[in-house]
Protein backbone atom coordinates (compact mmCIF):
# COMPACT_ATOMS: atom_id res chain seq x y z
CA UNK A 1 0.00 0.00 0.00
CA UNK A 2 1.19 3.53 -0.72
CA UNK A 3 2.32 5.75 2.14
CA UNK A 4 0.74 8.89 3.59
CA UNK A 5 3.12 11.41 2.12
CA UNK A 6 3.85 14.52 0.07
CA UNK A 7 2.01 17.14 2.11
CA UNK A 8 1.57 18.30 5.67
CA UNK A 9 -2.18 17.91 5.55
CA UNK A 10 -3.97 20.42 7.83
CA UNK A 11 -6.70 19.67 10.37
CA UNK A 12 -9.16 22.03 8.63
CA UNK A 13 -12.33 21.08 6.75
CA UNK A 14 -11.99 20.86 2.99
CA UNK A 15 -11.42 18.50 0.07
CA UNK A 16 -8.51 16.14 -0.59
CA UNK A 17 -7.40 15.03 -4.05
CA UNK A 18 -5.48 11.79 -4.64
CA UNK A 19 -3.29 11.82 -7.76
CA UNK A 20 -1.52 8.97 -9.52
CA UNK A 21 2.02 8.96 -10.90
CA UNK A 22 0.81 10.78 -14.03
CA UNK A 23 -0.62 13.56 -11.83
CA UNK A 24 -4.18 12.57 -12.76
CA UNK A 25 -6.81 13.04 -10.06
CA UNK A 26 -8.10 9.56 -9.24
CA UNK A 27 -10.24 10.39 -6.20
CA UNK A 28 -11.81 13.45 -4.57
CA UNK A 29 -13.12 13.34 -1.01
CA UNK A 30 -14.37 15.77 1.62
CA UNK A 31 -13.60 15.85 5.31
CA UNK A 32 -14.30 17.73 8.51
CA UNK A 33 -10.64 17.10 9.39
CA UNK A 34 -8.46 16.64 6.29
CA UNK A 35 -5.46 15.17 8.10
CA UNK A 36 -7.42 12.49 9.97
CA UNK A 37 -9.42 11.50 6.92
CA UNK A 38 -6.47 11.19 4.55
CA UNK A 39 -4.38 9.37 7.13
CA UNK A 40 -7.14 6.83 7.67
CA UNK A 41 -6.59 5.42 4.15
CA UNK A 42 -3.07 4.32 5.10
CA UNK A 43 -3.76 2.99 8.59
CA UNK A 44 -6.61 0.54 7.98
CA UNK A 45 -5.55 -3.08 7.71
CA UNK A 46 -8.71 -4.18 5.96
CA UNK A 47 -10.04 -2.10 3.06
CA UNK A 48 -12.64 -3.02 0.49
CA UNK A 49 -11.09 -4.21 -2.81
CA UNK A 50 -11.83 -0.97 -4.68
CA UNK A 51 -10.26 1.22 -1.98
CA UNK A 52 -7.30 -1.13 -1.70
CA UNK A 53 -6.72 -0.86 -5.47
CA UNK A 54 -6.98 2.93 -5.26
CA UNK A 55 -4.45 3.28 -2.44
CA UNK A 56 -1.94 1.29 -4.48
CA UNK A 57 -2.11 3.97 -7.17
CA UNK A 58 -1.92 7.06 -4.94
CA UNK A 59 1.27 8.94 -5.72
CA UNK A 60 0.54 12.34 -4.15
CA UNK A 61 -2.09 14.17 -2.13
CA UNK A 62 -3.37 17.70 -2.69
CA UNK A 63 -5.98 19.62 -0.72
CA UNK A 64 -8.20 22.69 -0.80
CA UNK A 65 -9.23 24.15 2.55
CA UNK A 66 -12.75 25.50 3.03
CA UNK A 67 -14.37 27.50 5.83
CA UNK A 68 -16.82 24.79 6.86
CA UNK A 69 -18.21 21.35 6.07
CA UNK A 70 -21.02 22.65 3.88
CA UNK A 71 -18.50 24.32 1.56
CA UNK A 72 -16.41 21.13 1.54
CA UNK A 73 -19.43 19.11 0.47
CA UNK A 74 -20.27 21.53 -2.34
CA UNK A 75 -16.65 21.76 -3.49
CA UNK A 76 -16.34 17.96 -3.55
CA UNK A 77 -19.32 17.70 -5.87
CA UNK A 78 -17.92 20.42 -8.15
CA UNK A 79 -14.50 18.77 -8.39
CA UNK A 80 -15.99 15.35 -9.12
CA UNK A 81 -18.09 16.82 -11.92
CA UNK A 82 -15.03 18.62 -13.31
CA UNK A 83 -12.45 15.81 -13.17
CA UNK A 84 -14.55 12.57 -13.19
CA UNK A 85 -12.03 10.74 -10.95
CA UNK A 86 -11.76 7.03 -11.63
CA UNK A 87 -12.52 5.89 -8.07
CA UNK A 88 -15.41 8.21 -7.27
CA UNK A 89 -18.94 6.91 -7.65
CA UNK A 90 -20.28 7.75 -11.11
CA UNK A 91 -23.57 9.49 -10.36
CA UNK A 92 -25.94 10.98 -12.91
CA UNK A 93 -26.67 14.68 -12.90
CA UNK A 94 -30.18 14.39 -11.48
CA UNK A 95 -29.24 15.42 -7.95
CA UNK A 96 -26.84 18.12 -8.97
CA UNK A 97 -29.44 20.04 -10.88
CA UNK A 98 -32.37 19.56 -8.50
CA UNK A 99 -34.51 22.57 -7.59
CA UNK A 100 -36.80 23.46 -4.72
CA UNK A 101 -40.28 24.04 -6.08
CA UNK A 102 -42.90 26.24 -4.41
CA UNK A 103 -46.16 24.87 -5.81
CA UNK A 104 -48.90 27.01 -7.30
CA UNK A 105 -51.71 26.05 -4.91
CA UNK A 106 -53.98 27.83 -2.45
CA UNK A 107 -51.77 26.45 0.32
CA UNK A 108 -48.41 25.91 -1.46
CA UNK A 109 -46.03 23.07 -0.69
CA UNK A 110 -42.24 22.84 -0.92
CA UNK A 111 -41.02 19.99 -3.14
CA UNK A 112 -37.87 18.72 -4.85
CA UNK A 113 -38.09 19.18 -8.63
CA UNK A 114 -35.69 17.71 -11.19
CA UNK A 115 -36.84 20.08 -13.91
CA UNK A 116 -38.60 23.40 -14.20
CA UNK A 117 -42.02 22.16 -15.19
CA UNK A 118 -45.48 23.38 -14.24
CA UNK A 119 -46.65 26.74 -12.93
CA UNK A 120 -44.85 26.80 -9.57
CA UNK A 121 -41.82 28.87 -8.58
CA UNK A 122 -38.37 27.26 -8.74
CA UNK A 123 -35.26 28.01 -6.70
CA UNK A 124 -31.79 26.68 -7.47
CA UNK A 125 -30.37 24.59 -8.94
CA UNK A 126 -28.71 23.24 -5.81
CA UNK A 127 -25.29 21.70 -6.44
CA UNK A 128 -25.32 19.93 -3.09
CA UNK A 129 -28.16 17.48 -2.53
CA UNK A 130 -27.38 17.43 1.20
CA UNK A 131 -27.48 21.22 1.48
CA UNK A 132 -30.71 21.33 -0.55
CA UNK A 133 -32.39 18.69 1.62
CA UNK A 134 -31.32 20.48 4.79
CA UNK A 135 -32.78 23.78 3.57
CA UNK A 136 -36.01 22.08 2.49
CA UNK A 137 -36.42 20.33 5.84
CA UNK A 138 -35.60 23.46 7.86
CA UNK A 139 -38.10 25.61 5.95
CA UNK A 140 -40.90 23.05 6.21
CA UNK A 141 -40.29 22.68 9.94
CA UNK A 142 -39.77 26.36 10.76
CA UNK A 143 -42.83 27.63 8.87
CA UNK A 144 -44.98 24.49 9.34
CA UNK A 145 -45.54 24.06 5.60
CA UNK A 146 -47.91 21.28 4.55
CA UNK A 147 -46.51 18.25 2.69
CA UNK A 148 -49.66 16.20 1.87
CA UNK A 149 -50.60 15.78 -1.81
CA UNK A 150 -54.31 16.17 -1.07
CA UNK A 151 -55.68 18.02 1.90
CA UNK A 152 -57.76 15.54 3.89
CA UNK A 153 -60.72 16.36 6.14
CA UNK A 154 -58.78 15.70 9.31
CA UNK A 155 -55.29 16.66 10.56
CA UNK A 156 -52.42 14.20 10.11
CA UNK A 157 -49.56 13.18 12.37
CA UNK A 158 -47.42 16.15 11.28
CA UNK A 159 -49.98 18.52 12.85
CA UNK A 160 -49.98 16.50 16.07
CA UNK A 161 -46.19 16.83 16.39
CA UNK A 162 -46.34 20.57 15.56
CA UNK A 163 -44.84 20.38 12.06
CA UNK A 164 -47.94 21.57 10.16
CA UNK A 165 -50.59 24.19 10.89
CA UNK A 166 -53.32 21.95 9.35
CA UNK A 167 -54.85 24.23 6.73
CA UNK A 168 -56.95 21.15 5.84
CA UNK A 169 -59.25 21.88 8.80
CA UNK A 170 -59.02 25.67 8.61
CA UNK A 171 -56.56 25.88 11.49
CA UNK A 172 -54.66 28.65 9.66
CA UNK A 173 -56.11 31.25 7.32
CA UNK A 174 -55.01 31.60 3.73
CA UNK A 175 -53.74 35.14 4.53
CA UNK A 176 -51.53 33.96 7.39
CA UNK A 177 -50.29 30.94 5.41
CA UNK A 178 -49.45 33.24 2.47
CA UNK A 179 -47.43 35.44 4.84
CA UNK A 180 -45.36 32.42 5.80
CA UNK A 181 -44.86 31.55 2.15
CA UNK A 182 -43.59 35.10 1.46
CA UNK A 183 -40.99 34.58 4.21
CA UNK A 184 -39.98 31.28 2.63
CA UNK A 185 -39.55 33.00 -0.74
CA UNK A 186 -37.31 35.68 0.78
CA UNK A 187 -35.04 33.02 2.23
CA UNK A 188 -34.92 30.94 -0.96
CA UNK A 189 -33.95 34.09 -2.87
CA UNK A 190 -31.01 34.53 -0.49
CA UNK A 191 -32.51 37.53 1.33
CA UNK A 192 -32.01 36.02 4.77
CA UNK A 193 -30.76 39.27 6.32
CA UNK A 194 -33.90 41.07 5.18
CA UNK A 195 -36.05 38.30 6.65
CA UNK A 196 -34.19 38.26 9.97
CA UNK A 197 -34.43 42.04 10.39
CA UNK A 198 -38.15 41.99 9.63
CA UNK A 199 -38.92 39.08 11.95
CA UNK A 200 -36.75 40.52 14.73
CA UNK A 201 -38.87 43.67 14.66
CA UNK A 202 -42.06 41.57 14.75
CA UNK A 203 -40.70 39.50 17.65
CA UNK A 204 -39.85 42.60 19.68
CA UNK A 205 -43.29 44.07 18.95
CA UNK A 206 -45.02 40.83 20.03
CA UNK A 207 -42.94 40.75 23.19
CA UNK A 208 -43.85 44.37 24.00
CA UNK A 209 -47.52 43.43 23.62
CA UNK A 210 -46.96 40.47 25.98
CA UNK A 211 -47.81 38.06 23.13
CA UNK A 212 -45.07 35.70 24.22
CA UNK A 213 -46.41 32.73 22.27
CA UNK A 214 -46.11 34.68 19.01
CA UNK A 215 -42.68 36.00 20.03
CA UNK A 216 -41.48 32.44 20.72
CA UNK A 217 -42.62 31.24 17.28
CA UNK A 218 -40.79 34.15 15.62
CA UNK A 219 -37.67 33.56 17.67
CA UNK A 220 -37.56 29.91 16.62
CA UNK A 221 -37.97 30.91 12.97
CA UNK A 222 -35.13 33.44 13.24
CA UNK A 223 -32.79 30.92 14.86
CA UNK A 224 -33.58 28.29 12.22
CA UNK A 225 -32.88 30.70 9.38
CA UNK A 226 -29.67 31.96 10.96
CA UNK A 227 -28.43 28.37 10.81
CA UNK A 228 -29.10 28.46 7.08
CA UNK A 229 -26.99 31.57 6.67
CA UNK A 230 -23.74 29.64 6.69
CA UNK A 231 -22.01 31.12 3.66
CA UNK A 232 -21.52 28.76 0.73
CA UNK A 233 -18.61 30.57 -0.86
CA UNK A 234 -17.83 27.73 -3.25
CA UNK A 235 -21.23 28.09 -4.93
CA UNK A 236 -21.69 31.68 -6.10
CA UNK A 237 -24.22 30.86 -8.86
CA UNK A 238 -22.70 33.40 -11.26
CA UNK A 239 -22.99 33.25 -15.01
CA UNK A 240 -19.39 34.28 -15.68
CA UNK A 241 -15.88 33.08 -14.87
CA UNK A 242 -13.49 34.63 -12.38
CA UNK A 243 -10.05 34.09 -10.94
CA UNK A 244 -9.17 34.90 -7.35
CA UNK A 245 -5.54 35.65 -6.52
CA UNK A 246 -3.84 36.29 -3.21
CA UNK A 247 -0.30 36.01 -1.90
CA UNK A 248 2.03 36.18 1.11
CA UNK A 249 5.57 37.59 1.02
CA UNK A 250 8.12 35.88 3.26
CA UNK A 251 11.92 35.97 3.27
CA UNK A 252 12.15 37.61 -0.14
CA UNK A 253 9.81 35.15 -1.85
CA UNK A 254 6.21 35.42 -3.02
CA UNK A 255 3.85 32.54 -2.16
CA UNK A 256 0.81 32.89 -4.41
CA UNK A 257 -2.33 30.83 -4.98
CA UNK A 258 -4.84 31.28 -7.80
CA UNK A 259 -8.38 29.90 -7.65
CA UNK A 260 -10.08 29.34 -11.03
CA UNK A 261 -13.86 29.68 -10.74
CA UNK A 262 -16.10 28.67 -13.65
CA UNK A 263 -19.69 29.94 -13.49
CA UNK A 264 -19.54 30.20 -9.75
CA UNK A 265 -17.88 26.80 -9.23
CA UNK A 266 -14.33 26.45 -7.92
CA UNK A 267 -12.62 24.10 -10.36
CA UNK A 268 -8.91 24.44 -9.78
CA UNK A 269 -6.23 25.65 -7.38
CA UNK A 270 -2.77 26.59 -8.62
CA UNK A 271 0.27 27.31 -6.45
CA UNK A 272 3.26 29.51 -7.37
CA UNK A 273 6.48 30.47 -5.57
CA UNK A 274 8.95 33.00 -6.99
CA UNK A 275 11.49 35.62 -5.99
CA UNK A 276 10.04 39.00 -5.08
CA UNK A 277 10.49 41.90 -7.51
CA UNK A 278 9.38 45.52 -7.60
CA UNK A 279 6.25 44.82 -9.66
CA UNK A 280 5.87 41.09 -9.08
CA UNK A 281 2.05 41.01 -9.25
CA UNK A 282 1.98 42.84 -12.59
CA UNK A 283 4.71 40.58 -13.93
CA UNK A 284 2.85 37.47 -12.75
CA UNK A 285 -0.44 38.57 -14.33
CA UNK A 286 1.22 39.29 -17.68
CA UNK A 287 3.07 35.96 -17.76
CA UNK A 288 0.16 33.85 -16.54
CA UNK A 289 -2.52 35.37 -18.77
CA UNK A 290 -0.27 35.37 -21.80
CA UNK A 291 -0.70 31.58 -21.72
CA UNK A 292 -4.08 31.13 -20.01
CA UNK A 293 -7.69 32.20 -20.54
CA UNK A 294 -8.49 35.63 -19.06
CA UNK A 295 -11.71 35.51 -16.96
CA UNK A 296 -14.55 38.04 -16.99
CA UNK A 297 -13.69 39.04 -13.44
CA UNK A 298 -10.40 39.13 -11.58
CA UNK A 299 -10.40 39.43 -7.78
CA UNK A 300 -7.12 40.78 -6.40
CA UNK A 301 -5.77 42.00 -3.04
CA UNK A 302 -4.51 45.27 -4.55
CA UNK A 303 -5.13 47.63 -7.47
CA UNK A 304 -3.36 47.27 -10.81
CA UNK A 305 -2.69 50.03 -13.31
CA UNK A 306 -4.91 50.85 -16.30
CA UNK A 307 -2.34 49.61 -18.83
CA UNK A 308 -2.43 46.12 -17.35
CA UNK A 309 -6.23 46.14 -17.30
CA UNK A 310 -6.17 47.12 -20.99
CA UNK A 311 -3.75 44.26 -21.69
CA UNK A 312 -6.10 41.77 -20.00
CA UNK A 313 -9.09 43.18 -21.89
CA UNK A 314 -7.21 42.82 -25.17
CA UNK A 315 -6.23 39.24 -24.36
CA UNK A 316 -9.81 38.36 -23.45
CA UNK A 317 -11.26 40.28 -26.39
CA UNK A 318 -13.87 41.58 -23.99
CA UNK A 319 -14.34 43.50 -20.75
CA UNK A 320 -12.42 42.35 -17.66
CA UNK A 321 -13.67 43.62 -14.30
CA UNK A 322 -10.83 43.90 -11.79
CA UNK A 323 -12.13 43.94 -8.20
CA UNK A 324 -10.29 44.72 -4.96
CA UNK A 325 -13.01 43.94 -2.41
CA UNK A 326 -13.01 45.38 1.11
CA UNK A 327 -16.14 43.59 2.40
CA UNK A 328 -18.60 40.89 1.37
CA UNK A 329 -18.33 37.47 -0.28
CA UNK A 330 -15.42 38.42 -2.54
CA UNK A 331 -13.41 39.60 0.47
CA UNK A 332 -14.15 36.31 2.21
CA UNK A 333 -12.93 34.44 -0.87
CA UNK A 334 -9.66 36.39 -0.80
CA UNK A 335 -9.27 35.43 2.85
CA UNK A 336 -9.98 31.80 2.00
CA UNK A 337 -7.18 31.87 -0.60
CA UNK A 338 -4.92 33.36 2.07
CA UNK A 339 -5.79 30.53 4.45
CA UNK A 340 -4.88 28.00 1.74
CA UNK A 341 -1.53 29.74 1.22
CA UNK A 342 -0.71 29.57 4.92
CA UNK A 343 -1.61 25.89 5.14
CA UNK A 344 -0.09 24.87 1.79
CA UNK A 345 3.27 26.59 2.22
CA UNK A 346 3.96 27.59 5.79
CA UNK A 347 2.94 24.49 7.71
CA UNK A 348 6.02 22.96 6.02
CA UNK A 349 8.18 25.81 7.34
CA UNK A 350 6.95 25.13 10.88
CA UNK A 351 7.72 21.43 10.44
CA UNK A 352 11.26 22.13 9.23
CA UNK A 353 11.86 24.49 12.14
CA UNK A 354 10.63 21.80 14.54
CA UNK A 355 12.99 19.26 12.92
CA UNK A 356 15.92 21.69 13.23
CA UNK A 357 15.22 22.17 16.93
CA UNK A 358 14.60 18.48 17.73
CA UNK A 359 17.85 17.38 16.08
CA UNK A 360 19.83 20.49 17.10
CA UNK A 361 20.80 21.14 13.49
CA UNK A 362 22.89 24.20 12.51
CA UNK A 363 20.24 25.36 10.00
CA UNK A 364 16.78 24.53 8.71
CA UNK A 365 17.01 21.33 6.61
CA UNK A 366 15.50 22.73 3.42
CA UNK A 367 16.96 19.82 1.40
CA UNK A 368 16.74 16.32 2.86
CA UNK A 369 17.97 13.15 1.18
CA UNK A 370 17.04 9.67 2.35
CA UNK A 371 18.46 6.23 1.48
CA UNK A 372 17.07 2.69 1.68
CA UNK A 373 18.04 -0.80 0.50
CA UNK A 374 15.71 -3.45 -0.92
CA UNK A 375 16.31 -7.08 -1.88
CA UNK A 376 14.62 -10.47 -2.00
CA UNK A 377 16.56 -12.95 0.13
CA UNK A 378 19.79 -11.26 -0.90
CA UNK A 379 19.01 -11.14 -4.62
CA UNK A 380 18.21 -8.19 -6.91
CA UNK A 381 19.63 -5.83 -4.28
CA UNK A 382 18.99 -2.16 -5.06
CA UNK A 383 19.35 1.16 -3.33
CA UNK A 384 17.17 4.24 -3.48
CA UNK A 385 17.69 7.92 -2.77
CA UNK A 386 14.80 10.36 -2.52
CA UNK A 387 15.06 14.10 -2.05
CA UNK A 388 12.66 16.45 -0.28
CA UNK A 389 12.83 20.20 -0.77
CA UNK A 390 11.00 22.35 1.79
CA UNK A 391 9.33 19.21 3.16
CA UNK A 392 7.95 18.19 -0.25
CA UNK A 393 9.18 15.45 -2.60
CA UNK A 394 11.43 16.65 -5.42
CA UNK A 395 10.86 13.65 -7.68
CA UNK A 396 13.08 14.85 -10.50
CA UNK A 397 16.01 14.41 -8.11
CA UNK A 398 15.21 10.83 -7.06
CA UNK A 399 17.96 8.30 -7.83
CA UNK A 400 18.15 4.50 -7.83
CA UNK A 401 21.19 2.23 -7.67
CA UNK A 402 22.00 -1.35 -8.64
CA UNK A 403 24.27 -2.65 -5.90
CA UNK A 404 27.61 -3.64 -7.46
CA UNK A 405 30.09 -4.29 -4.62
CA UNK A 406 28.00 -6.29 -2.14
CA UNK A 407 26.70 -9.86 -2.40
CA UNK A 408 23.98 -11.50 -0.34
CA UNK A 409 22.17 -9.90 2.58
CA UNK A 410 24.35 -6.98 3.68
CA UNK A 411 22.32 -3.81 4.17
CA UNK A 412 25.19 -2.11 5.99
CA UNK A 413 27.58 -2.65 3.07
CA UNK A 414 24.91 -1.70 0.51
CA UNK A 415 24.16 1.58 2.30
CA UNK A 416 27.87 2.39 2.29
CA UNK A 417 27.99 1.86 -1.48
CA UNK A 418 25.02 4.06 -2.40
CA UNK A 419 26.10 6.87 -0.04
CA UNK A 420 29.62 6.72 -1.45
CA UNK A 421 28.41 6.79 -5.06
CA UNK A 422 25.90 9.58 -4.46
CA UNK A 423 28.21 12.04 -2.71
CA UNK A 424 31.35 11.21 -4.68
CA UNK A 425 29.40 12.36 -7.71
CA UNK A 426 28.05 15.53 -6.05
CA UNK A 427 31.54 16.51 -4.86
CA UNK A 428 33.02 15.86 -8.32
CA UNK A 429 30.27 17.95 -9.99
CA UNK A 430 30.50 20.62 -7.27
CA UNK A 431 26.74 20.28 -6.82
CA UNK A 432 24.72 21.47 -3.85
CA UNK A 433 24.77 19.11 -0.87
CA UNK A 434 21.73 18.31 1.28
CA UNK A 435 21.13 19.85 4.71
CA UNK A 436 20.24 16.48 6.26
CA UNK A 437 20.63 12.80 5.37
CA UNK A 438 18.16 10.19 6.65
CA UNK A 439 19.11 6.50 6.57
CA UNK A 440 16.47 3.79 6.81
CA UNK A 441 17.96 1.49 9.44
CA UNK A 442 19.69 1.36 12.80
CA UNK A 443 23.08 2.19 14.29
CA UNK A 444 24.94 -0.15 11.91
CA UNK A 445 23.63 1.53 8.77
CA UNK A 446 24.20 4.97 10.30
CA UNK A 447 27.86 4.30 11.14
CA UNK A 448 28.46 2.80 7.69
CA UNK A 449 27.08 5.87 5.91
CA UNK A 450 28.88 8.26 8.28
CA UNK A 451 32.21 6.56 7.56
CA UNK A 452 31.74 7.14 3.81
CA UNK A 453 30.97 10.84 4.36
CA UNK A 454 34.13 11.25 6.46
CA UNK A 455 36.26 9.61 3.74
CA UNK A 456 34.95 12.31 1.38
CA UNK A 457 35.66 15.04 3.91
CA UNK A 458 31.96 15.92 4.23
CA UNK A 459 30.26 17.08 7.41
CA UNK A 460 26.58 16.72 6.49
CA UNK A 461 24.16 16.15 9.40
CA UNK A 462 23.01 12.52 9.24
CA UNK A 463 20.55 10.37 11.21
CA UNK A 464 19.01 6.91 10.94
CA UNK A 465 15.51 5.79 11.88
CA UNK A 466 14.69 2.20 12.81
CA UNK A 467 11.18 1.01 11.98
CA UNK A 468 10.49 -1.23 14.98
CA UNK A 469 10.37 1.48 17.64
CA UNK A 470 10.73 4.52 15.36
CA UNK A 471 13.91 5.43 17.23
CA UNK A 472 16.20 8.08 15.76
CA UNK A 473 19.94 7.39 15.87
CA UNK A 474 22.29 10.39 15.90
CA UNK A 475 26.11 10.23 15.63
CA UNK A 476 27.80 10.73 19.00
CA UNK A 477 24.79 9.77 21.12
CA UNK A 478 24.96 6.54 23.11
CA UNK A 479 21.21 6.04 23.10
CA UNK A 480 18.71 6.72 20.32
CA UNK A 481 16.29 9.63 20.48
CA UNK A 482 12.66 8.91 21.25
CA UNK A 483 10.79 11.79 19.62
CA UNK A 484 7.17 12.45 20.52
CA UNK A 485 5.11 10.33 18.11
CA UNK A 486 2.80 13.31 17.57
CA UNK A 487 5.62 15.71 16.75
CA UNK A 488 5.84 17.29 13.31
CA UNK A 489 9.57 16.54 13.27
CA UNK A 490 9.13 12.78 13.64
CA UNK A 491 6.30 12.70 11.15
CA UNK A 492 8.49 14.37 8.51
CA UNK A 493 11.36 11.95 9.18
CA UNK A 494 8.94 9.03 8.80
CA UNK A 495 7.48 10.53 5.64
CA UNK A 496 10.92 10.87 4.04
CA UNK A 497 11.98 7.39 5.18
CA UNK A 498 8.75 5.79 3.93
CA UNK A 499 9.15 7.42 0.52
CA UNK A 500 12.71 6.08 0.19
CA UNK A 501 11.42 2.64 1.19
CA UNK A 502 8.59 2.78 -1.38
CA UNK A 503 10.97 3.89 -4.13
CA UNK A 504 13.46 1.10 -3.32
CA UNK A 505 10.77 -1.59 -3.32
CA UNK A 506 9.33 -0.41 -6.64
CA UNK A 507 12.80 -0.61 -8.25
CA UNK A 508 13.45 -4.05 -6.76
CA UNK A 509 10.12 -5.32 -8.16
CA UNK A 510 10.94 -3.85 -11.56
CA UNK A 511 14.30 -5.66 -11.71
CA UNK A 512 12.76 -8.97 -10.62
CA UNK A 513 10.04 -8.60 -13.25
CA UNK A 514 12.62 -7.96 -15.98
CA UNK A 515 14.68 -10.93 -14.75
CA UNK A 516 11.62 -13.18 -14.80
CA UNK A 517 10.75 -12.13 -18.37
CA UNK A 518 14.33 -12.67 -19.53
CA UNK A 519 14.56 -16.15 -17.98
CA UNK A 520 11.14 -17.12 -19.33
Amino acid sequence: MSNFKNRNIPDNPGCYLFRDSSNRIIYVGKAKNLRKRVKSYFQKNELDPKTEAMTQKIDSVDFIVTDNEVEALILENNLIKKHSPRYNIDLKDSKRYAYIELTDEDFPRLLIARRKEGSGKYFGPFVSAAARDYILSALRKSFQIRTCKRMAKKPCLRHQIDLCQAPCIGNISKVEYSERIRSVELILKGKTNEFIKSKTREMESASDKLDFERALVLRNQIEAIERLKEKQLMELQKKYDEDIINYIIKDGRVYLILFNIYKGILENKQEFVFEIAASFLDDFLVQYYSENQVPAELILPQEIDDALTSFLTLKRNGTVNVKVPKIGDRKQLLELVLKNIELSFFSEVETLEALKNELNLPEIPAVIESFDISHLSGTSTVGSMVQFQNAKPAKSNYRRFKIKTVDGIDDVGAIAEVVRRRYTRLVKEESELPDLIVIDGGIGQLNSALAELRKLGLRIPIIAIAKKFEEVYVPGLTFPLRLDRRSKALKLIQQVRDEAHRFAISYNRLLRKKSSIASG
